[in-house]
């Protein structure tokens, strides 16, 4: 997923990864130069549309323009769900 909006400076990384938590979601989850967040998560398809659900609208403080998810095979590579850059 990449979310465009006032989405960092505002804990969407740390929302996120608490989100992932409940939803057994492994991934990351990372802030992009341009202002955006970066996404990339594995897990059930529910869960995982669950998690874009969640980042379409964002915590409290954010302001979500844009939600952009794209699917892809599953890679296995992921087991818990972190936050980097």
């Amino acid at each position: 997923m990449i979310i465009t909006g006032r989405v960092q400076g505002v804990g969407f990384r740390w929302h996120a990864a608490e989100q992932a938590g409940r939803l057994g979601v492994a991934g990351w989850a990372r802030n992009r130069v341009d202002g955006t967040v970066q996404v990339v998560a594995e897990g059930e398809r529910a869960a995982l549309e669950a998690l874009a659900a969640w980042a379409a609208q964002g915590p409290a403080r954010a302001r979500v323009d844009r939600c952009e998810t794209t699917w892809s095979p599953e890679s296995g590579d992921l087991t818990t769900f972190r936050i980097t850059g």
